[in-house]
Formats: C-alpha cells, structure tokens, sequence
C-alpha cells in the first residue's frame, strides 16, 4: 500500500511539473507572437509545411527561394519592396522561432501526455481535459495558418477576425493549463461567497472580451487612428452617427475603427471597476486570505495594465509625428493587442488608406 502510496504520488508530482512547464512555454509563445507582429513578420514565410517546415534554409539557394517567395505578396510590393535579403533574414527568423515554439510545445505536450496514460497516472477526468486541451492545441495550429493565410493575396496583413481568433485561443489554451494545474493542487476549499464567486466568473469573461476587442484594435491599427485619452475623436462618447455608420450596424462592432477602439475602452473601464468592485468586496466579507490576496493582486494587475494601455495610446500620438523617417520601425502595443509595423518609403504613400473605414467616417462631418 506505501509503494503504491509513493508511486501515485510522484506521479502526481510529475503532472503537476509537466503542466507548469507547458504553461511556461505557451506564455514565451505569446510574446514571441507578439514580437512577431510587432516586427510584421508573421507573413514571411508564405507557406505551411507542419513537419518540413521544421527546418530553416541553410545554402544561399534557399533562402533566395524563401525571399522570392515572399516577394509574390501583397505585403512586400506595397510596404516593403526594395528589402535587402538581410532585412528579410530578420524577419523571417521571427516568424521561424514562431512555428518552432509551435511545434515544440505539440511534442512536449503529446510525448509526456502519452507516456502518463501508458503509466495509467491519470484519471479519467483528467484524461478527458487533458485531451480537450491536446485538441485546442492542433486547432491552434490550423487557426494560426487560417490567419497567415489572409494576408497572402489581397491584404497587405493579416485579417483582424482571424488575428483575434488566434491569440483568443492561445490565452483560452494557457487558461485551460493553468486552471487544470490549480485543480491539482492540494488545498482547502475556498469559503469564498456565491456573490463574489459570480464576479469572478464575470471577471473571467470580460477579459476575454477585451482580449478580443484588444486584438481587433491591433489588426486594425486603431490606436494610431485615435490616439487621445480620454477623449476620443473630440469626445469621451462619439457621436452614434460615427459609431454606427456603416450597415448593417453590427459591421462597424468589428470594422469601424471608431467604433472598436471605443468597445475596447468601455470595456476596459468596465473591467477596471469590476476588477475594484469584487477586491472590496473579498476584503470586506472577509472571504480568507488566499481569496483576499487574489482579488487585490488581480486588481493591482487590472490597474498596471489600464495605465500601460493608456501611455502606449498617448505614446502612438508622438510616433506618428516621425513617420516619415524611411527604414524606421514604428512599433507599439496597445492594452490588450499588439500592433505596430515597419515603416519604409513603400508604406508611407499607403497611409491614407490604412485609416480604412475611420476615413469613411470622417466624411460624415
């Protein structure tokens, strides 16, 4: 009974590590993912290979084809034409390490997963997440390929849908680790109320709705079409004119640069005060220390990223004044999104038309 004792134990243990090691490596993911968007480099490699693509071109032969290749897209003529081979090496070695992360995390993940079922250390709920996870894993993969794949003939990047679907499911992934991990863990059952239990699952919600709307901003490049805090286009609440120009009406929730900046900071104050809210209220049911302790770091961290969101906004609003240096990388992160891109001769002739619908909007005055 001991030894059986001991063996569930550590493998117990096992879990748990494999688990943190894998949370680790999803959360290194996203930022390589964003430093990927961050450098536009995310359609530089114009073709989807899961197992060849592995490797990356070695002889001078290849990389030439790798380059020519990508000289075929929308992205290079228009934004980038005249990039040395250099330049592209850069950004190339971006996206790479991107789909290597990819890929190593599919082999650590499925190679461990596997040899804990052979080992029968699992139970079968356990099992039955675990596979759930596994499966939202290889849906990734396809959904990140969906993304590249809509910027490879009539866009110059990727489509906003599709790049908030792919980060959406990068953090719904690393939540589903985390809370299967927690659920792991030894410790006493919280004593928290059914009130605050509720609005920590509103809190779960609403963050993944401004992750969401945060991604939108990004692909669409709205903090840099309205870049003033707290204001927005003249007001803290535009106009319904502005807002809701385009029809059928629920196009501009997702389209309209006005409209999905604004979504994005009504939401974020919306969570801010939910974020207050339920602290207050942990502190003052005194719910215990551990659910005390969450509510006011989750509100510190809710705090930090609102005031982040905020200079990076009114930060835009000076960069753009020096757009017009050629080869200068004008890069930045909004709230919840990343967004920037390389600027060069080729793109600043485009600038007019990456306003996109906000231009349409202004014609409204």
């Amino acid at each position: 009974m001991t030894d059986i004792s001991t063996s569930q134990t550590s493998h117990h243990r096992a879990v748990r590590w494999w688990l943190v090691s894998i949370a680790a490596l999803i959360a290194i993911m996203v930022l390589v993912g964003g430093a990927t968007r961050l450098t536009e480099a995310g359609l530089s490699i114009v073709e989807w290979k899961p197992v060849t693509g592995t490797l990356p071109p070695f002889s001078q032969e290849q990389w030439t084809q790798a380059f020519e290749a990508y000289k075929t897209i929308p992205q290079y003529r228009e934004l980038n034409a005249g990039m040395s081979l250099a330049e592209f090496k850069t950004i190339f070695w971006w996206e790479w390490s991107h789909r290597l992360l990819g890929r190593v995390i599919g082999v650590a993940y499925l190679l461990p997963f596997l040899w804990f079922l052979w080992r029968g250390a699992l139970s079968a709920e356990l099992r039955r997440r675990l596979w759930l996870i596994f499966g939202l894993g290889a849906l990734q993969g396809a959904v990140g390929w969906w993304m590249v794949a809509s910027g490879l003939s009539q866009r110059v990047e990727v489509s906003q849908y599709r790049l908030a679907t792919h980060l959406v499911l990068a953090l719904l992934i690393f939540a589903a680790v985390v809370w299967t991990l927690r659920r792991l863990a030894d410790r006493p059952r919280s004593t928290a109320s059914s009130r605050l239990r509720i609005t920590g699952v509103a809190l779960v919600v609403v963050t993944f709705v401004q992750l969401y709307f945060g991604a939108l901003v990004a692909g669409l490049r709205a903090g840099r079409v309205y870049n003033t805090w707290p204001d927005i286009d003249g007001a803290l609440i535009p106009s319904a004119a502005r807002l809701f120009f385009e029809a059928p009406w629920w196009h501009n929730l997702f389209d309209n640069t006005l409209t999905v900046q604004f979504e994005h900071r009504m939401t974020a104050y919306l969570l801010f005060a939910l974020a207050l809210l339920h602290a207050l209220d942990a502190v003052r049911s005194r719910a215990g220390a551990a659910a005390v302790s969450g509510a006011l770091w989750l509100a510190a961290a809710v705090t930090l990223q609102a005031t982040l969101g905020i200079l990076t906004l009114l930060k835009s609003s000076s960069d753009l004044s020096s757009i017009g240096s050629p080869g200068r990388c004008d890069c930045g992160f909004d709230a919840c999104g990343f967004s920037g891109r390389p600027i060069g001769p080729a793109a600043i002739g485009t600038a007019p038309a990456k306003a996109g619908v906000a231009s349409r909007a202004n014609q409204l005055n």
